[in-house]
């Protein structure tokens, strides 16, 4: 699924209404339905509502739910700001059609004008929506930091007031949501973690938006989808053996950092390596030894790249210069299929020009820090996914932003994942991730599906990790526990 842009949104609203064909209004009947339906089915309904309404479109889906709610049987309160203009048209048949129905709407043109809002009410943020392109002012920076006073449940229509679509809203006056209703499908805001505290619980309203629009639609991201992962999943042949599915080598670990080492090695052979050798200092090998008996150990100084398929480097390994000389080694070596990670990252960002040896099939795995050592400081994520994007026209190697909704950018193009929770914030997810996708590599994928299937298996591990664990006390061991049921979860048995 592409993401769209606040005006591809508006476009593609425009050619259903079209090409449906459906008029606009009856298209804003369907939004006020599905949220007013979204609220019944959560219990959030009381019978107490205040709509505070712009009078743009948002405004008219605050109005057409206004109407359904007056229908069900409820009294809501409504609130307009009112600026001496009129309104959409929309806005203004759905505002006839609510004076047949309510007297209780009111026109706020100051602050003077705002009601109280008691904790028991419900608030429905229709104020602006998705259009806006410019910090709040006036009234409706008043009217957002009073809602923002109140300790009432907030459910923003489209997007919280004051955050935009497509860019930062770091400097601006937003309201905080509790929920986000919004249309069709997610938006690029709604991924940023600096938005979080303001967007709260985010729904998709399926709105009837015709699906042959998006055929003829370029866009610079798109969503991970299981669907769409699953075609890069190659089915392990019958006759296979441990030489045929591929020889990594895993370049991890130092004194006291030796559990990075073990958590990609062993991530590395769950998701379906043939071998794994693993290159750490000497007086280490006991760990990996007894921790992962799967495992072999390299004993001598000099690495023969040549015999490997992949190669997943920094996990632990340190910043002395042992360990930046294998670095060096790896990045001039025949093996192109490899992934940096961690303090491979760290030294990279101490030496440059290092960047510039890294191979086209490689895979970088920074988190926010680790990027803007290497790239610069970003003022906002924004900013940092962007810059990310266009790194990955510069540079053929993939770049992986990891977060919350980690992203892959490759020849200019962002894929963002949605699989994982919060419980993955924990040291050493990394490291698991890093595991995986060497794996991958091993085994014949090239590198951006290696990361797809990577990143999203690494999630969706996560995910079911749940099952049996809090948001609190999830590990990087239970990810790699449950990376087995991840490919089950898939169907993708022997017996299929």
């Amino acid at each position: 699924m592409q993401l769209l842009s606040a005006q591809q949104m508006q476009q593609w609203d425009a050619w259903t209404i079209k090409n449906e064909p459906v008029s606009s209004i009856d298209l804003m009947e369907r939004a006020a339905l599905a949220c007013v339906a979204f609220l019944e089915e959560n219990n959030l309904l009381n019978s107490s509502i205040k709509i505070f309404c712009g009078k743009g479109n948002n405004g008219g889906d605050g109005l057409a739910m206004a109407r359904i709610f007056i229908e069900k049987g409820l009294h809501p309160k409504i609130y307009i700001v009112e600026m001496g203009s009129m309104g959409s048209d929309d806005f203004q048949v759905n505002l006839q059609r609510l004076h047949q129905l309510s007297t209780n709407i009111h026109f706020l043109q100051s602050k003077e004008y705002f009601p109280e809002i008691d904790k028991n009410d419900l608030v429905i943020d229709a104020l602006l929506g998705l259009g806006l392109d410019r910090p709040l002012q006036g009234i409706y920076k008043d009217l957002v930091q009073f809602i923002n006073q109140s300790q009432s449940i907030v459910v923003s229509i489209d997007l919280p007031t004051g955050m935009y679509c497509d860019k930062s809203s770091l400097e601006n006056t937003i309201l905080k949501a509790n929920y986000t209703l919004t249309f069709q499908s997610f938006k690029l805001c709604f991924l940023m973690a600096e938005n979080a505290p303001f967007m709260g619980r985010v729904s998709i309203m399926n709105i009837g938006l015709l699906p042959a629009f998006l055929d003829g639609i370029h866009s610079d991201y798109q969503l991970i989808s299981e669907q769409w992962v699953k075609t890069f999943y190659k089915r392990r042949a019958d006759f296979a053996h441990k030489g045929s599915c591929g020889h990594s080598l895993i370049i991890a670990g130092s004194p006291g950092k030796m559990g990075a080492a073990v958590l990609c090695t062993k991530a590395c052979l769950r998701t379906g390596v043939g071998l794994v050798s693993v290159k750490t200092p000497r007086r280490e090998i006991p760990i990996v030894q007894i921790s992962i008996p799967e495992a072999m150990c390299l004993m001598e100084d000099e690495i023969q790249f040549e015999k490997f398929q992949s190669a997943g480097i920094g996990p632990g390994l340190g910043l002395e210069n042992e360990a930046l000389n294998i670095l060096k080694s790896l990045l001039s070596s025949s093996l192109s299929k490899y992934v940096l990670d961690a303090d491979a990252l760290n030294l990279v960002s101490t030496h440059p020009e290092l960047l510039n040896s890294i191979s086209d099939q490689a895979v970088i795995t920074p988190h926010p820090k680790e990027f803007d050592r290497l790239f610069g400081t970003s003022k906002n994520d924004f900013e940092r996914l962007e810059k990310a994007l266009a790194l990955s026209k510069k540079y053929a190697f993939i770049i992986i932003l990891k977060g919350h909704h980690t992203c892959i950018a490759h020849q200019g193009k962002g894929y963002i994942n949605l699989s994982g929770n919060s419980g993955m914030a924990t040291g050493g997810m990394g490291d698991v991730l890093t595991g995986m996708i060497t794996s991958f590599l091993a085994q014949g994928y090239d590198s951006l599906a290696a990361s797809l299937l990577g990143v999203y298996l690494h999630g969706l591990a996560g995910d079911i990790g749940l099952y049996h664990q809090s948001i609190e006390s999830l590990l990087p061991s239970d990810l790699i526990e449950n990376i087995g049921p991840s490919f089950m979860q898939w169907h993708f048995t022997h017996m299929e």
